[in-house]
C-alpha cells in the first residue's frame, strides 16, 4: 500500500514538473553576429588580360624564401579573433604605448588575434611608405599577444625595415594589404576569416577577406 502510494505521489510531482516547463517560454536561439562586412576591395587591377580584387595577401614566403607560402598558412591562423587599432596622424606608427592605451580601454589582445590597422583623420594615405607598426609594438603583439597577421587598407613596402619583416615572417605572420571598409568595424568583438587560394601556393596572391562582426548577445 505504501509503495502504491509512493507511486501516486511521484507521478502526481512529476506531471507538475512537466506542466511548469510547457508554461515556461523556450530559449530564443542566439546568434553572436550581426552582420558580414566584405573588407575585399571592390576596385580592380589589370595583371595582363585578367581583372582581380586590389586585396592581396603577403604572406611569409614574400618576406623570406622558404617560409610558409599562401596555401601553406595553417587554416587556423586565417580565421582569427579581430582587433582594430587607429592610426592617429600625430604618430607614423601604432607604438607600444598606443596598444597598452588601446588595452586600458578594451582589454588585452585576444591571443592569436589578426590586428587591423585603422588610420583617421589625417592620418589617411595613399600607401604605408613604412610599416604602420612600430618594431617593439610589432614584436610585442607577435611574441606576447601570438597575433597571426595584420591588416592595412592600403599597400605597404615591407622592404624598408627589413629587421621587421624578418621577424612578421619567422613569426608565421602574415599581411593582408588593400583591404576595405574598416570604418564600418568595432575596436573589438569581431572575428575575420582571410580566405586565400588553396591551390596556388605563391608568396604573393589576391585574397578574399570577411568579417563577422558581433552584437550584444540578448539574453531575453
Amino acid at each position: 500500500m505504501r509503495f502504491r502510494s509512493f507511486i501516486i505521489a511521484y507521478t502526481l510531482v512529476l506531471a507538475a514538473l512537466l506542466l511548469f516547463a510547457e508554461g515556461r517560454p523556450a530559449p530564443r536561439p542566439q546568434n553572436r553576429y550581426s552582420q558580414v562586412v566584405d573588407l575585399t576591395e571592390a576596385a580592380l587591377v589589370k595583371t595582363g588580360s585578367e581583372a582581380r580584387s586590389g586585396t592581396r595577401i603577403i604572406s611569409p614566403a614574400a618576406l623570406i624564401p622558404g617560409t610558409w607560402g599562401t596555401a601553406q598558412i595553417p587554416a587556423e591562423r586565417l580565421i582569427a579573433p579581430l582587433v582594430v587599432i587607429d592610426l592617429n596622424a600625430s604618430s607614423p606608427q601604432i607604438s607600444v604605448d598606443d596598444i597598452a592605451n588601446w588595452e586600458a580601454q578594451h582589454g588585452n589582445v585576444p591571443q592569436g588575434a589578426i590586428v587591423a590597422v585603422r588610420p583617421v583623420g589625417s592620418a589617411h594615405r595613399s600607401s604605408f611608405d613604412q610599416f604602420p607598426v612600430s618594431t617593439d609594438a610589432a614584436q610585442f603583439l607577435m611574441d606576447a599577444r601570438y597575433t597571426t597577421a595584420f591588416v592595412l587598407d592600403t599597400p605597404v613596402r615591407l622592404g624598408s625595415d627589413r629587421t621587421l619583416s624578418r621577424q612578421i615572417a619567422l613569426h608565421g605572420n602574415y599581411v593582408v594589404e588593400e583591404s576595405a571598409r574598416l570604418a564600418a568595424l568595432p575596436a573589438t568583438g569581431s572575428l575575420i576569416i582571410v580566405a586565400p587560394e588553396k591551390d596556388r601556393n605563391v608568396a604573393e596572391t589576391p585574397v578574399r577577406v570577411l568579417a563577422l562582426v558581433s552584437r550584444a548577445v540578448n539574453t531575453n
